[in-house]
């Protein structure tokens, strides 16, 4: 895996529940703030092998991105369950649902 790959999947991996966090910011955290593209196909790719809490990942508005409804009904209960409050049109209010963790906790 590429040095962004392995940061990618650590990041995701350390989403506390009850929290979210966006592809945009995951990859500006793995080192390359234009990747977000990137960081979705890591989790389509790698999610299962990792066990990666896929569901915790949304778009820069605060959505669920997801299309296709069986997945995006299955992100909205896993964040419900949770405790993530998911409004219409799968609005989450990144004020108070998103995560930023400390910056020592991506290990470089």
């Amino acid at each position: 895996m590429t040095p962004f790959t392995v940061a990618v999947v650590e990041i995701i991996q350390n989403i506390p529940e009850g929290k979210v966090m966006t592809y945009g910011q995951i990859a500006g955290l793995a080192g390359s703030p234009r990747a977000a593209r990137q960081v979705v196909r890591i989790l389509h790719s790698m999610s299962r092998k990792h066990r990666l809490p896929w569901w915790r990942v949304i778009n820069a508005k605060g959505q669920i991105a997801l299309q296709e409804d069986e997945s995006y009904n299955e992100q909205w209960m896993s964040l419900e369950a949770e405790g993530v409050q998911v409004g219409l049109n799968g609005v989450i209010d990144l004020g108070r649902f998103q995560w930023s963790p400390e910056p020592n906790l991506i290990e470089e």
